[in-house]
């Protein structure tokens, strides 16, 4: 079983806010535990906590109270072990727009000391489609070019830990695809933030909501959809008397909802063990298709958030 490798205990953080006597809370008792290799995706509206959470897991700001551990070392009172350890992407930040690509990625590899950067900086360029703009003034970018370098420039350091906040923010469908199957074929443990179900999704394994500081629901994709999901959706396509169906269905106790939608109904029930009466009802009209919708990260993210 992998060990743990990134944990929070308690883990609170309050502001200040200046002229004022009241207090905001950032973070709310944050509990979470991540093991080595696993890829782990917290998701949250603006000003959830999020980027917070990223700060004070990379050192940069320190907790009002609780504890966050990464690989055995308290962030507060050993940084200097947490640091190494660590790849960190803040968006598209952390670059220098006056001067080219090539040397931001030299640069950034020469103050971290990687080795036979030259060829390891041609190589991943090369895998996001950089190759041709390398010699390019990043100020001449594009915002989806900058998100490339900005996560070059953190692969390149080859941390044991990646802290991601919106690795794709903005990129193509394309570019996209790329980047997961590049995270999904590295062997780290990665540790990311994203408004992009879709790319939660696909890309980790497990997945955590968080709202005004709390976390609200937390476990992999599966589990938290199977705890969140309150009922049980169908989609059933007729070729004609939809009308009839939908009023014959709103007037069953099992039935929560029924609702149109090109070509048929959406129905929601509540328990699976209803099948055989909405089955029994479904027989008697000319049904094209029936299919059971799976609950998606966005309706979750939605419900609760």
């Amino acid at each position: 079983m992998a060990a743990t490798i990134i944990e929070t205990i308690g883990l609170s953080k309050n502001y200040k806010l200046k002229g004022k006597k009241t207090e905001v809370n950032a973070l709310n008792n944050i509990n979470i535990s991540i093991k080595e290799g696993e890829i782990f995706g917290l998701l949250g509206p603006n000003g959830a906590g999020k980027t917070t959470l990223i700060k004070i897991l990379t050192t940069l700001i320190q907790p009002t109270s609780g504890d966050a551990i990464i690989d055995g070392f308290n962030v507060v009172q050993n940084p200097k072990k947490v640091k190494p350890l660590i790849g960190l992407m803040l968006g598209n930040e952390m670059l220098y727009y006056r001067i080219t690509g090539y040397d931001n990625l030299k640069f950034f590899c020469k103050i971290y000391k990687v080795p036979n950067y030259k060829g390891k900086i041609y190589d991943i360029v090369k895998e996001f489609g950089l190759e041709k703009w390398l010699n390019q003034y990043v100020g001449s970018y594009s915002n989806g070019m900058k998100l490339k370098l900005a996560l070059c420039r953190t692969l390149l350091l080859d941390r044991k830990i990646l802290i991601l906040d919106e690795p794709t923010l903005g990129l193509d469908v394309k570019s996209i695809i790329d980047i997961i199957k590049k995270l999904k074929s590295i062997n780290k443990t990665i540790f990311l933030t994203s408004h992009d179900m879709n790319v939660v999704e696909k890309l980790a394994d497990r997945i955590a909501f968080i709202n005004k500081g709390n976390i609200l629901k937390i476990g992999d994709k599966e589990s938290v959809k199977d705890l969140s999901q309150k009922e049980i959706k169908i989609k059933v396509e007729i070729n004609n008397n939809k009308d009839n169906l939908r009023t014959e269905l709103l007037s069953q106790k099992f039935i929560k909802d029924v609702n149109n939608e090109s070509g048929g109904l959406i129905i929601s029930m509540n328990n699976r063990s209803n099948y055989s009466d909405l089955f029994q009802i479904l027989s008697k009209y000319e049904i094209r298709k029936i299919k059971e919708i799976d609950v998606s990260l966005e309706e979750l993210f939605l419900k609760y958030v």
